[in-house]
């Protein structure tokens, strides 16, 4: 059965279009066709012909022209639209006129570069041609760093090496340097927030550098379609920018299907599980021979939908090849081996995380499945974006859980089509990010008197702030390096803990084997003793976890239940740094410990038994802001009607923080505390979601009054009734009064305690 018969089956099955909210279809879109550029050197289109490709696509040829003329420029087009011609077509046709031109690729993960460079490489192939192209990332042999440096036409890397391993060794890239003609940053509404900022001042070391050799290259920038792609195209680069936005490459019509789960209790409104009604759909997918994608929230879900997925489509001998989960933990040589697999189509469905919701090409897909909302309208059309390609029908099924979020979407799917996708924000001139990078760029290489730092403002007042703390040394009219230290060493752009614990298969006694890593905050939820832990849908018992030593060691077992666990994060006073009227900032320290897992039955998820985890706490100490609500506010409202109120406003904040900071919404975290053990009042606290803070929350201690005022704009200008995710979260989360407290409680925090208003 196709994909057609099968969607026709379902409309006319009464019992599956009594759970579909929402059934939406995108006509399909023919391709708009341009001639071959007359700049484009003559040997690709011939080499392009036989890969199929006989025309360009509108953008595609806007592309070039912008490139042909040194024109900086983003290109936002859709999932599978050839966006990678867009700069792959320049930078070749610059190295075959000119044998000495040089490409810097930057990508936001190595899974994204390895499968880059492996499209490079067909075409470099197609066309009989030496151009060297080699990939430079922490993987990369040390024997082959000298060869990359000296005869790499293109070289691809990500920002963390080109931070720490290109940039601080730049005498060693003269050639890459002296000849860079283009710059190339895919994928760049990963670059948000707090890594969006980084990568952003290390691009101005990148300028600096090219300028001192005599180059200056052109930026060819790719997105998913982001609200405000221009404005951060050009925040990154400190350049104008061109936006194409015009997509000329055909698509097929697509249904969206949003789908709600039957009620199994009306009483207490209770549905069936958001895991089995995926599993069910997906089935029925994989059962009619329709290649699928299925994208879990968690690496939990994936493995849980994985093994029953694998269950249905096994062999007599148990093997399932064509189902495989795919998340981050897996090595590398087993996601390649995956992302050959659904290329060649010898795999028929994948189970993933958000892991291949970057471009990394997995050839056609029919379906998509989303076991739950994935958090943003961004999100959600990248992820449906990942199957149907230029023809044929696809089709998306997202299929709600019971969480607030998901039933509001799910129940109001006008607020999701008629939603514009969310914006990425950063903030490059960060005192903190901003000092630190310019800290490297004085290292790398000396600062004359005058000197800007990009378009950074302030030079010279950091040059002097240096000098007084014995970094760098006037002579002259410059500013030399005069400390030991290896600056970039100081800096994660991610902000993320780097350490890693591996998994060790211990099953056959005397052969150890290496099948995944993870992260030190996800370990103590899915490592810990006495776990299930799943890999590609096969059940393993945690035998031992070696905290101190960085590893787990695992065994095969048969098991029909899995184990999860939670995590419980709390907040501590260190320090108070400032405090004005019912406003502090200071110190705190944030505490996660996971105290108990629970074991989940395979086939009907219920709770079948708990255990203990006993592992040592995480500490983070960061920087927080919080504010009191005064005896004469919270007094005048129930408990129930308090925390409504109080939960709105943190949700409020949630939106308007990082538009006001120029941050990511991970950057940091809102909570709200009825009682809040270091101030014994309602509080609401922000604060920086990395060790040590980046100053995010001293900004919006002193920008208080703003956010509030933005967030009662934004909670008064809202249009619904009583709440949704656009303002204080929906009802069914904040209660029948949230809204109306939260408007309240704000006016009187503006106000300084002043009286009740009813109007929200």
């Amino acid at each position: 059965m196709n994909l057609e018969q099968l969607l026709e089956k379902l409309k006319n099955d009464a019992s599956f279009m009594k759970q579909v909210t929402s059934w939406q279809e995108i006509p399909a879109r023919e391709a708009a066709y341009a001639p071959w550029p007359e700049e484009l050197d003559e040997r690709i289109p011939p080499a392009l012909a036989k890969h199929g490709v006989r025309a360009l696509y509108t953008h595609q040829a806007r592309a070039f022209s912008c490139a042909a003329q040194g024109k900086d420029f983003v290109v936002v087009t859709p999932t599978a639209s050839g966006k990678t011609l867009c700069y792959n077509l320049p930078v070749l046709s610059a190295i075959l006129k000119d044998n000495d031109a040089r490409a810097l690729y930057i990508f936001p993960t190595k899974a994204l570069s390895a499968d880059q460079v492996s499209e490079l490489y067909e075409l470099i192939t197609l066309l009989g041609v030496d151009i060297k192209t080699f990939t430079y990332d922490g993987d990369t042999p040390g024997s082959a760093r000298k060869a990359v440096r000296e005869a790499g036409h293109v070289v691809v890397t990500n920002p963390d090496m080109l931070h720490s391993g290109i940039l601080p060794h730049h005498t060693k890239w003269v050639k890459l340097f002296e000849n860079l003609k283009y710059i190339v940053i895919d994928e760049i509404h990963a670059y948000r927030g707090i890594f969006g900022s980084n990568l952003s001042n290390v691009l101005r070391r990148l300028m600096r550098l090219c300028a001192f050799y005599g180059s200056r290259p052109t930026f060819i920038l790719c997105s998913a379609t982001i609200r405000n792609p221009k404005e951060l195209a050009e925040t990154l680069t400190g350049r104008d920018v061109e936006l194409i936005d015009e997509n000329g490459a055909p698509s097929g019509k697509r249904h969206m299907i949003f789908y709600n789960p039957p009620v199994v209790n009306s009483q207490l409104g209770i549905r069936k599980g958001v895991l089995g009604e995926t599993r069910k759909i997906a089935s029925m997918l994989v059962k009619s021979g329709i290649s699928t994608i299925v994208f879990g929230r968690s690496r939990l879900q994936v493995e849980v939908l994985t093994r029953q997925l694998k269950e249905l489509t096994e062999d007599p001998l148990g093997r399932s090849g064509t189902v495989r989960g795919y998340r981050s933990g897996y090595l590398p040589t087993e996601r390649r081996e995956i992302e050959q697999g659904l290329r060649s189509g010898r795999i028929r469905a994948v189970v993933s995380t958000n892991a291949l919701e970057l471009g990394i090409d997995i050839g056609s897909l029919e379906a998509c499945v989303l076991c739950g909302y994935p958090g943003t309208v961004a999100s959600t059309w990248q992820q449906s974006g990942r199957a149907g390609r230029r023809k044929g029908v696809s089709a998306t099924f997202f299929v709600a859980s019971s969480a607030p979020l998901d039933q509001f979407i799910v129940g109001h799917p006008n607020y999701f089509f008629n939603q514009n996708p969310e914006s990425a924000l950063l903030n490059p001139d960060n005192l903190y990010i901003l000092l630190s990078h310019f800290k490297c760029s004085a290292y790398e290489l000396p600062f004359r008197d005058g000197e800007e730092f990009g378009n950074a403002e302030g030079s010279e007042e950091m040059l002097e702030y240096l000098q007084d703390s014995g970094i760098v040394r006037h002579v002259g009219d410059t500013w030399h390096w005069a400390n030991e230290d290896f600056p970039a060493s100081e800096i994660s752009l991610r902000t993320a803990m780097t350490e890693n614990y591996v998994i060790m298969d211990i099953t056959e006694p005397g052969h150890p084997r290496l099948v995944g890593e993870m992260d030190r905050f996800t370990v103590p939820m899915l490592l810990h003793e006495n776990a299930i832990y799943l890999h590609e849908g096969q059940t393993y018992q945690v035998e031992k976890l070696d905290w101190d030593g960085h590893k787990a060691y695992i065994r095969k077992v048969d098991s029909d239940y899995y184990t999860d666990a939670d995590l419980n994060v709390s907040l501590s006073l260190l320090d108070v740094d400032r405090e004005e009227g019912s406003a502090a900032l200071g110190e705190v320290k944030v505490t996660a410990l996971v105290k108990v897992f629970k074991k989940m039955r395979f086939e009907t998820n219920e709770n079948v038994g708990y255990g203990e985890v006993m592992l040592p706490e995480t500490d983070m100490h960061t920087t927080a802001f919080w504010m009191t609500l005064d005896e004469e506010i919270a007094s005048g409202y129930s408990r129930d009607d308090l925390q409504g109120g109080m939960l709105g406003i943190a949700n409020l904040m949630r939106i308007a923080a990082p538009f006001d900071l120029m941050c990511g919404p991970g950057d940091l975290q809102v909570q709200y505390q009825v009682k809040c053990p270091f101030t014994d009042k309602p509080t609401l606290i922000l604060y920086d979601n990395c060790p040590g803070g980046i100053g995010l929350s001293d900004k919006a201690f002193r920008m208080r009054d703003m956010i509030l005022g933005q967030c009662l704009d934004n909670v008064t200008s809202c249009g619904c009734l009583r709440g949704c995710p656009s303002c204080v979260g929906p009802e069914a989360t904040v209660g029948p009064r949230g809204k109306r407290t939260a408007a309240e409680i704000i006016r009187r925090m503006l106000d300084g305690g002043g009286e009740k208003n009813a109007e929200p």
